[in-house]
């Protein structure tokens, strides 16, 4: 299977590590450690080294409670790295949800549009949806992802009942629609958007009934890096999982991540790509054998 982007067709017979890129001073995990567009850069740089195969770039935080950036200040933050990560020779996705920035990413060489909202969200001042942006287009990638209302009301009254169905109707949906404007099926990735609305026990459904979600015939993204539930699962205290210390995240990001590929993930993304990388070593050398 190939997941065809504007640059590169991606392999996706072997599991890929996608490289998160945070151009943001809040983001929920590492707010702040690449704010700069200099900070930025290196840190694409290294993440390559690690062994990333695409990079995914993000100038909005999407932690639960986050407020709307204005589309200036994400474009002044993105910009500068994907003109920057377009000549290292991967493939280069860039996280929003606003088309005026999906325009400009694409206009300067991106890949992929990586969005939590689907192509769902609307901006009044602006001619053009993201679903047109991308249809117009003609050859991006495009990753759909499931959430439910929105950041700033996602985790104050999250879903109910079985997720499985209710996720796997709604990636359906948003598919076929733009399916119908033209983009063809193998540009088009799925991700069940794991934390995005859900409480944990739906979060590990979604992880233990995966497979039921590649019955869509698209490839999947599979984001559980350093996410809550993680640690809800991990620690003992309340107090304990409200932390933001990243390292002790580490070790249940990477095993999450392996089940991920082990369930039929194609992608991954993931914070600690070295250390994401080398697992999934280990489980190929033991499919192989």
């Amino acid at each position: 299977m190939f997941w065809h982007t504007t640059r590169y067709p991606i392999d996706l017979t072997k599991p890929l590590v996608m490289g998160i890129v945070n151009v943001t001073p809040d983001s929920f995990s590492d707010g702040g450690q690449h704010a700069s567009s200099a900070a930025a850069m290196a840190h694409c740089d290294q993440l390559l080294k690690d062994g990333a195969a695409i990079l995914d770039i993000g100038g909005e935080s999407t932690r639960p409670g986050a407020l709307t950036l204005p589309v200036d200040e994400e474009l002044a933050r993105v910009l500068p790295v994907v003109r920057h990560a377009v000549t290292l020779g991967v493939p280069v996705s860039v996280d929003t949800y606003k088309p005026q920035v999906m325009q400009a990413v694409l206009d300067m060489g991106a890949d992929i549009i990586n969005d939590i909202w689907a192509l769902r969200w609307r901006d009044p001042s602006f001619h053009v949806t993201g679903q047109e942006v991308v249809a117009r287009h003609g050859s991006c990638g495009v990753c759909l992802m499931h959430m439910h209302r929105d950041p700033q009301t996602m985790q104050v009254a999250p879903m109910e009942g079985d997720v499985v169905p209710q996720v796997l109707s709604f990636l359906e949906r948003l598919a076929q629609d733009l399916r119908g404007l033209g983009v063809e099926k193998p540009r088009i990735c799925i991700d069940p958007g794991i934390g995005f609305g859900k409480t944990v026990p739906q979060n590990f459904a979604l992880l233990a009934r995966q497979r039921e979600l590649l019955a869509l015939g698209y490839p999947l993204l599979a984001g559980w890096s350093r996410k809550s539930s993680l640690a809800a699962v991990t620690q003992t205290s309340l107090a304990a999982v409200a932390t933001l210390d990243v390292h002790e995240r580490m070790v249940p990001s990477v095993a999450a991540a392996v089940l991920a590929v082990q369930n039929g993930a194609s992608i991954v993304r993931v914070h600690d790509v070295r250390e994401t990388v080398q697992a999934l070593k280990v489980l190929a050398a033991m499919q192989a054998a």
